[in-house]
Formats: C-alpha cells, structure tokens, sequence
C-alpha cells in the first residue's frame, strides 16, 4: 500500500503555474466577456495569481504571453513577482494576432514575414534573460485552408528552419517547449497537428527542445496518458498545458469534463517518475475563464490537479504489477478504480492544514472579501484580455 506521508510529500513537493491570461478578460470566437476587477496590467496579473498560491501554497510560478504582457522593465517585472512570493515561468509567444500571419508566421511562403515571426520569437528569449525564465513556449496557428494552398513539406522546411535559429540562441538553462493542436485555426492542414510531428522536430533540435502536451488539443478518443508515457519514456515531455475539453476546443477547466482522464494522465506521471524535479516536467495551466470567476476558478482548477494528483499516488503499484504479470485484467483494472473512487479530499485538507493554509481554498478566498475589495478597486483604465 502506499506510504501516506510518502503521498503527502509529493503533493507538497508540486508545483502548479499559472497562466497571466487566465486573470484577464476572455470568452468565444464572437465575443469577449469583461468582469468587474479584472487586472489592467501585468502587474496588476501578478498580485491576482499571488492570491492563488497564498490560498493553496503549490503555484508560485506565472507564465507571461507576450505581447499581451509587454513591459518595459521586465527585470522590474521579475522583482515585482518575487516581492509577492512567486517567479516568472514560461514565456509564451504569439504568432497570431497580426494581419501578417493571415498564411502563416514561421511556414508562411513570404520570407517577410517569416523573419518578422522569427525576431518575435528571438524577443521571447531575451525576456527569458531578463526575467529568469527557463523555458519559451511555442505554439503555432500555421496552417491552409485549402487543398494546393501551399507545399506541406516546403511548410515543414520553413517551420525547422525557424526552430533552429532560435533554439541556437537558447542559453545552457533554457529549453523550447513546442506544442501541438490537430485542428484551427487552420481548416485543411495544421504544421504542427500532432505530438509526433513535435516529437520529430524536437529530436532534431537536440536536449534543450521538448514537447507541451495540451490535454484539450487532440481528436476525441485519443489516449493522451499513452502519449504522456511514450514522452516521459523517451526523456521529451517538457510539460503540459492543463485544460479541459469536451467538444472541441480546449479552454473549460482542467478536470471540469473528464477527470477520470485527468487521474489517468496523472496516474502515468507519477508511476514514470514526472512527478520528481529532475525531470523537469512544467505542470502549467491554459485556460480562459469566460463565464466564471477568474481567481476562485485558477484555484479550482490548482485544486482539482492536486485531488488527480493525489489519486494518482494512491495507486498500489506493487498490487497493480502483479495482476499484470498474473494476466488478471479485472484485477489490475480494479486497483485503478479503486485508487480513483478514493475521496482524497480529506487527505489534502489535512495537508493544507499541516502547512498552515486553510483546508478550502476556495472558500477561504471568497470569505476574505478580496474579490469584492478589487471590484470597487480596479475601475478604470484598460483590462487585461486578448490581444491587450
């Protein structure tokens, strides 16, 4: 059976990054929804998500999207965030919102706009110097729409020499995270669709370039824990991206429409060793709060991590190998279940208590009044949201 303070440990030990949009005003393809006390400003980003890890104690880290959160003294930004308990994460760049990227950024048939794309991704990794950020995500909306639009593999020599060049400017402690999404913005073909396509450039590049798997961009049906083993196996998981999906795109909050999926995925990184630092796997969040609340939803959503996390550690593997060697199908199917119909809820109350936090993070949060103080606070100026 599992060592409960063993369980406890590594729960403790995780670490959760939040995403600076996740605070900022979001919503559908038609139209975005503003909330009273939004932040305006990435600084304004930083005070909301220290409030995320002050209540759960396992979020130190923020992610930035640039240009949505450009500044002019990122090494202010840097000590802004430590003055508040928490570091500077990922640097997440945007290809994607500029009429030049219409056929492309990085794959796009004129040269132009290629090197325009390319010194955007050169300027994330100067603010990766400046901040101390270890890591430069990268996800690209290339693609066509139409059969003939453009040569696919001219597509993919133009997405790898892309990828060179910057990983050449990477320094000794920074890596390239490269992510996936099988399908949109682009209709007929995507340039990088597929954990494999990533897989294979990333080989190419070298150590320093691994893959992001986003749990809401693959077709329904995928087994994702498959891919999450496959890449933990081969050394390549650089991360995930958590969110959840039902449909078809991929914003919902982690865990909300299939946490069995979630404990699934989790319940592989644990047994594979993802959990210990060494790896260096980024457990990031990526998600818009369009309808809900933006902090008490990132703290949910940390939450709901840590209760597949924790079902996750419960697993008896040592139950679990012998009804594989035994070839008892139901038996080993049942130590899963049974470690997934575990309430850990009380186990992580009583963590959080022995850390000193409030055992319900939400309504710890919601009893402060602090959502109701930045309501009154925070009129004014220009919201933080897509595209600001």
């Amino acid at each position: 059976m599992p060592d409960i303070a063993a369980v406890k440990a590594a729960l403790a030990g995780q670490r959760i990054e939040t995403p600076s949009w996740g605070y900022g005003n979001s919503g559908t393809r038609f139209k975005v929804f503003a909330q009273a006390g939004v932040p305006r400003t990435p600084f304004e980003k930083l005070d909301d998500a220290a409030q995320v890890h002050a209540f759960t104690g396992v979020a130190p880290k923020v992610s930035l999207h640039i240009p949505w959160d450009r500044v002019e003294d990122y090494a202010a930004l840097a000590a802004y965030a430590k003055e508040r308990g928490l570091e500077l994460g990922a640097i997440n760049s945007n290809t994607f919102q500029d009429d030049d990227y219409k056929l492309g950024s990085v794959c796009h048939p004129d040269a132009k706009v290629r090197r325009k794309s390319v010194d955007h991704l050169l300027e994330c990794v100067d603010i990766m110097d400046a901040t101390g950020s270890t890591d430069l995500k990268l996800w690209f909306a290339d693609g066509t729409n139409y059969p003939g639009q453009d040569d696919v593999v001219g597509r993919q020599d133009r997405l790898a020499e892309a990828l060179a060049e910057v990983y050449a400017r990477l320094g000794d402690e920074q890596r390239l995270l490269l992510e996936y999404k099988f399908f949109e913005p682009a209709f007929y073909t995507t340039d990088v669709p597929d954990w494999g396509t990533s897989y294979a450039h990333c080989l190419k590049l070298g150590p320093k370039a691994q893959v992001v798997v986003d749990t809401g961009h693959h077709a329904p049906g995928t087994n994702i824990e498959f891919i999450v083993a496959f890449l933990l196996r081969e050394g390549k998981l650089g991360g995930f991206d958590f969110n959840s999906r039902f449909y078809a795109d991929d914003d919902l909050m982690v865990g909300s429409a299939d946490p069995f999926q979630l404990f699934r995925i989790m319940h592989e990184v644990a047994k594979n060793g993802g959990l210990d630092a060494a790896m260096n796997v980024a457990f990031m969040l990526d998600q818009c709060h369009n309808i809900e609340a933006k902090i008490p939803a990132v703290i949910r959503s940390v939450m709901n991590v840590q209760e597949a996390t924790a079902k996750a550690l419960l697993v008896d593997l040592d139950a679990l190998r012998d009804a594989q060697r035994a070839g008892d199908v139901l038996a080993a199917n049942a130590v899963l279940m049974d470690a997934y119909n575990t309430d850990v809820r009380p186990l992580l109350r009583e963590l959080r208590q022995e850390q000193g936090l409030a055992p319900d993070p939400v309504a710890a949060y919601r009893d402060s009044g602090r959502q109701e103080r930045i309501a009154a606070e925070r009129v004014g100026g220009e919201q933080a949201g897509w595209g600001a």
